[in-house]
């Protein structure tokens, strides 16, 4: 229910603290009540809503990586065996277990690739995924981007919950597309782009109406899929 379908606009700086705890979770949903009247329906369905944060490093961003374009189902069980074929999961670990492993995993060649790259470059020193979560959001997503096979969806949802990110919105991923439309009884899904726009009023608190809406599909369609787990 996810992947990077496309690079969009690169998200604007971070202008608030890290989504750290649920009391920051309960402070966007109260700004985004407040902002939008009709995303207060939005909430009252979608109950609870998580923090889902993830350790900054490699392990978190192959996480995302594994969930691209796959089944909540799908990107678990794949996860599970990788984690077990490579333990610890790290760029050295990983390179090391060679493609014997990563087909016995079951990643793609797609994922095969883009985890080399990302292993190569922090190897290398030319990605430091604990610094990216240090850094202004826009200029994070540039640097991820510039590695072969990291999209924008990828970027920004390891950006989200690694980094706490609170004014990101993966405006391409199809669940939030796909939760939008039934929020707000739309013909279609928006596409990314549309979307983005739409989330402009959201802002500085994108990053919880993300968490939001992904809530609320699970709610209206009984089906998990935020990218990540607790």
């Amino acid at each position: 229910m996810a992947g990077d379908l496309g690079r969009g606009d690169a998200t604007p700086a971070q202008s608030l603290s890290p989504i750290d705890t649920a009391d920051d979770i309960a402070r966007g949903l109260d700004f985004l009540s407040a902002a939008e009247p009709r995303l207060a329906a939005v909430i009252a369905e979608a109950g609870d809503v998580p923090l889902r944060r993830s350790e900054p490093g490699f392990a978190s961003l192959a996480s995302v990586i594994v969930s691209q374009q796959v089944s909540k189902q799908s990107a678990a069980a794949i996860w599970d065996r990788l984690t077990r074929l490579i333990d610890p999961l790290d760029p050295k670990a990983f390179l090391a277990g060679g493609e014997d492993a990563w087909r016995e995993a079951g990643l793609s060649r797609p994922k095969q690739r883009t985890l080399v790259a990302v292993s190569e470059a922090v190897l290398e020193g030319r990605l430091d995924l604990d610094h990216m979560c240090r850094i202004d959001g826009a200029a994070a997503i540039a640097e991820m981007t510039a590695i072969k096979g990291i999209g924008p969806w990828t970027a920004e949802v390891y950006l989200l919950f690694a980094a706490g990110h609170p004014d990101i919105f993966p405006a391409g991923d199809i669940a939030l597309q796909a939760a939008v439309a039934d929020a707000f009884e739309l013909p279609s899904r928006p596409a990314d782009k549309q979307l983005r726009a739409m989330a402009e009023s959201w802002a500085p608190w994108r990053g919880v109406a993300a968490r939001l809406f992904w809530s609320f599909y699970a709610a209206r369609r009984g089906r998990a899929v935020m990218p990540v787990d607790a």
